[in-house]
């Protein structure tokens, strides 16, 4: 199974959003057009490395720099508040963060920790990190070319887009329980149902504020353009999250997406992992899946900030 979006999506129709399609962990890197960037050979046997903080050069903690001042001037208003707040905790905006002072933060308040890993994991690692509070996080920076447009997950997308919310207990309890999910739904050859939570939730997820809807999904929150496309434009269907609708909805890898799905607080995710999916599994086989930017008869459009 690979999961695959572009990190930092461009504008729908643009050129290179039908170029080489990009990748989100889980995913099997196997399955790819392309070969995954990043230096396995280091690798341990559950993928993750040393994140060997003294090699990175001062051009790549400038150019972090940038790409943290960017999208940190785009938070407010389109950001939730949770997300806003805990973006500090990720320490100094003027380098790359350390891995080892950053989860010794992180563990303090959720009793997470950030690991580096070579590049994109195989899923079954990638669950069994999650299942034990072990966030995945890539090594390397993108290129300067690539400031706008990034073919994998780098270290930017990942720290920024990631990390902040496992600063919140509940956002974090349910990470880990979609990674014990995820060992469980590869045994039951339901990976690709699982899938669509994730991607839908954690990377591109919304959610309702008295202000209106604001972004949660890191997809949506490292990305240049996408993030006012999520909350202000009129194009995208928004609408309530329910889990069964989600595992059944395909989703856009080589544009922004038609579809978001909002959820009321983070405690409704963490509830909805709760259930054994087991028999949930079972009657969405039965089912038809749903096209992306589809909305059904009588299914409530959530209106744009």
């Amino acid at each position: 199974m690979s999961i695959e979006h572009a990190v930092d999506a461009p504008a729908p129709g643009d050129a290179a959003a039908k170029a080489v399609n990009r990748g989100v962990a889980p995913v099997t890197y196997g399955q790819g057009e392309r070969p995954p960037r990043g230096d396995y050979s280091a690798a341990r046997a559950d993928y993750t490395c040393d994140q060997h903080w003294a090699a990175y050069t001062p051009e790549e903690h400038a150019l972090y720099r940038r790409l943290h001042e960017r999208q940190s001037a785009q938070l407010p208003g389109l950001a939730c508040d949770e997300f806003i707040r805990a973006v500090a905790q990720l320490g100094a905006a003027d380098r790359i963060p350390r891995f080892d002072a950053l989860s010794e933060a992180l563990h303090r308040r959720t009793r997470w920790e950030v690991v580096a890993v070579p590049g994109l994991i195989p899923e079954e690692a990638f669950f069994a990190l999650l299942a034990n509070r072990r966030f995945p996080v890539t090594v390397w920076l993108r290129r300067p070319e690539e400031f706008d447009y990034i073919v994998e997950p780098d270290v930017f997308h990942d720290l920024f887009g990631h990390v902040p919310l496992l600063f919140d207990p509940v956002f974090a309890d349910y990470m880990q329980a979609y990674g014990a999910g995820g060992l469980k739904a590869s045994r039951l050859d339901a990976c690709e149902l699982l899938a669509r939570l994730y991607w839908y939730t954690v990377e591109f997820g919304l959610i309702r504020t008295p202000q209106g809807v604001r972004a949660y999904g890191a997809g949506i929150l490292s990305s240049a353009g996408e993030l006012r496309h999520s909350v202000t434009s009129s194009l995208p269907s928004r609408v309530p999250f329910r889990l069964e609708r989600i595992m059944r909805t395909r989703y856009k890898i080589d544009s922004y997406q038609a579809t978001y799905f909002v959820i009321d607080s983070f405690q409704q995710l963490f509830d909805a992992t709760a259930p054994d999916f087991t028999p949930i599994y079972r009657a969405i086989r039965q089912q038809p899946e749903i096209e992306a930017g589809a909305v059904l008869p009588g299914e409530e459009r959530i209106p744009p900030a």
